[in-house]
């Protein structure tokens, strides 16, 4: 198993590192590997500099930190609700950011380069905290249930009444657009959310990961191992909110990929959350690397949504799992 693991740690080093590259170097414009190294090594002000320094740079980090993010999100989520079919966005806070993103495409007061950003940022804080406060409410008798009847309640609220704000301000195929994800604003304002936001709280849910093992055992054999499965639920929750809002907020709506990575990687190394959890992280930023690649290069100039491929992959995981449970 040691060796399994040491093979997919240098496997996905390998392939992050190709993607990483190949994402500065492939787009509507083609820039040669030895231009790409001047802009990052001895940066001038030439166009293509400019390019990889304020464009593709950061947007190749976005996509790292968000896929990792939402890998490991998703790993967190079905080892405490032990469940392999939970996901982030069951608990509803992309929804809160589409309804903050809505608000703002058709406001002319809040409207700014960074507007749709930092409006769902607000708009997923919220949302989150919304769910947290109901499980805090339930802390006494928690049921993982109630929490994801919850959070699809608030998603059909949130994502129906967006719909109506962008209708009524004619803005729907703005909203559309960021409902499907993708990567098109990421810049170095949203790289330092996800560091320092996303990554305060992704270190902070690794260094949890030895107690999500024991909760995924079962809340009895926790509780007889002297840990509080409540606790550990509502710090998992408290964790996702900010890291689910961050990447929400960067990327829209990218779906399935914290439900098909962290099913695979299990499969392949067993429910060891303390090298499930980083190794879900690594692949995760892999597949949403080659996705943004693909998005960027199928329809050049033109781009595709992130979000599509992340589905092609995700719903037939799915649909499998869903077999899988009703057996």
């Amino acid at each position: 198993m040691k060796i399994r693991i040491r093979i997919l740690t240098a496997v996905g080093v390998l392939l992050l590192f190709i993607g990483m590259i190949a994402s500065i170097h492939i787009g509507a414009k083609n820039i040669p590997f030895n231009e790409v190294y001047h802009a990052i090594v001895q940066p001038d002000d030439s166009i293509n500099a400019q390019l990889v320094r304020d464009i593709r740079l950061p947007r190749m980090l976005c996509a790292v930190l968000t896929g990792g993010m939402l890998a490991l999100t998703g790993t967190m989520m079905q080892g405490v609700m032990r469940n392999p079919i939970a996901e982030p966005s069951v608990l509803g806070v992309t929804q809160g950011a589409s309804l903050a993103v809505a608000i703002s495409a058709v406001s002319p007061i809040i409207r700014s380069v960074y507007s749709n950003f930092f409006m769902a940022l607000i708009g997923a804080f919220i949302s989150g905290i919304l769910i947290l406060l109901f499980t805090m409410q339930r802390a006494s008798n928690q049921s993982i249930s109630r929490i994801l009847l919850a959070g699809t309640a608030m998603s059909t609220f949130f994502l129906s009444l967006a719909s109506v704000v962008a209708l009524l301000g004619n803005r729907s195929q703005e909203l559309a657009f960021w409902i499907a994800g993708g990567l098109r604003q990421a810049g170095w304002i949203q790289v330092f959310f996800l560091l320092i936001i996303g990554g305060f709280f992704s270190i902070a849910a690794l260094l949890l990961s030895g107690k999500i093992n024991l909760i995924s055992l079962g809340d009895e054999a926790a509780t007889g191992l002297g840990i509080s499965p409540e606790k550990i639920k509502l710090y998992t929750i408290l964790y996702l909110i900010p890291i689910c809002g961050v990447c929400v907020a960067t990327a829209g709506n990218i779906g399935f990929i914290g439900l098909f990575i962290p099913h695979i990687i299990r499969k392949l190394i067993g429910n060891d959350y303390r090298k499930l959890m980083p190794l879900s992280f690594l692949y995760g930023s892999i597949i949403l690397v080659f996705a943004d690649i693909a998005a960027r290069i199928i329809s050049a100039p033109y781009e595709l949504p992130v979000g599509l491929f992340t589905a092609c992959i995700g719903v037939p995981v799915f649909l499998l799992l869903v077999r899988k449970e009703k057996k």
